[in-house]
């Protein structure tokens, strides 16, 4: 069965507060709490083979949970769908995130709500699936919590509610920035300034001077922070952390998520 994870390069606090023993919660069937979250598994419409769930995540006020690429001081969620029955394969959509800055450092991740929908490929689409989810999160305000989540959730017809929900959250995910996308990246270089690095990318098109944010994946060995302008109309630069050698990215292939306002684009780039 296909299983999409992701561990980029981060300074993971969750995992070291796991390692030293702090206690995990762990969460059998459809739904569960603990002190500062709700997590349940829902369904939502099916298409053919194909069957829209949902994982739904509640938190309370002030905390978090992380996105793939989670900051330079978060754990990216971890997801494991291996015991399922009738199930061929999972693919997890991520909603855009936020960049959040504290103490501890700058995180990626979502507050308040976040539903990752998931769309479950049946093996025999004549039969029901009975999908099951083995987790780990970090769940974090000042301190972290490391959760542990088993759940499950057999196939049947959604409540309006919950197939509402999986639809909203589904409509926050980067779509691919094509030719009829409001703006895109036209090229990527990197600018060495009093020996630090940057990305610079430069933007084309419409709708990006509002609130604009850019994540990049595809190196395990730096962080790039938010874009700020570069003077010129379009031009964005991104503070690159922990890269010593600028020809380890160059010709490299990296992926954009962008946002700004409504806007939620992704962009795979390379290096110049």
């Amino acid at each position: 069965m296909e299983q999409i994870v992701t561990m980029p390069f981060m300074k993971r606090r969750a995992l070291i507060l796991a390692a030293l023993g702090l206690p995990a919660f762990t969460l059998v069937g459809r739904a569960g709490a603990g002190p500062h979250y709700s997590a349940r598994l829902i369904g939502g419409e099916r298409a053919g083979s194909t069957w829209r769930a949902g994982l739904d995540i509640t938190l309370a006020k002030g905390w978090k949970t992380y996105w793939r690429m989670p900051g330079d001081a978060g754990v990216p969620p971890q997801f494991d769908w291996s015991r399922s029955r009738n199930v061929k394969s999972v693919t997890v959509l991520w909603p855009a995130p936020t960049r959040f800055a504290d103490k501890g450092g700058e995180t990626v991740g979502y507050k308040d709500r976040v539903v990752f929908p998931v769309d479950v490929v049946a093996e025999d689409p004549g039969q029901p699936i009975d999908l099951a989810l083995d987790a780990f999160l970090g769940v974090c305000e000042i301190i972290c919590i490391p959760v542990k989540l088993e759940m499950s959730l057999v196939q049947s017809e959604p409540t309006p509610a919950d197939a509402s929900l999986i639809a909203a959250f589904a409509a926050r995910v980067p779509q691919k920035a094509d030719a009829e996308a409001p703006f895109h990246v036209a090229s990527a270089a990197l600018v060495e300034t009093d020996g630090k690095f940057d990305l610079a990318l430069r933007l084309v098109g419409q709708g990006f001077d509002k609130d604009l944010d850019i994540f990049v994946e595809g190196s395990d060995f730096a962080y790039f922070r938010s874009p700020r302008p570069a003077g010129e109309e379009g031009l964005v630069q991104l503070r690159i952390d922990g890269l010593k050698d600028a020809q380890k990215l160059k010709g490299r292939q990296l992926s954009l998520t962008m946002t700004a306002g409504d806007i939620r684009l992704e962009q795979d780039v390379v290096v110049d």
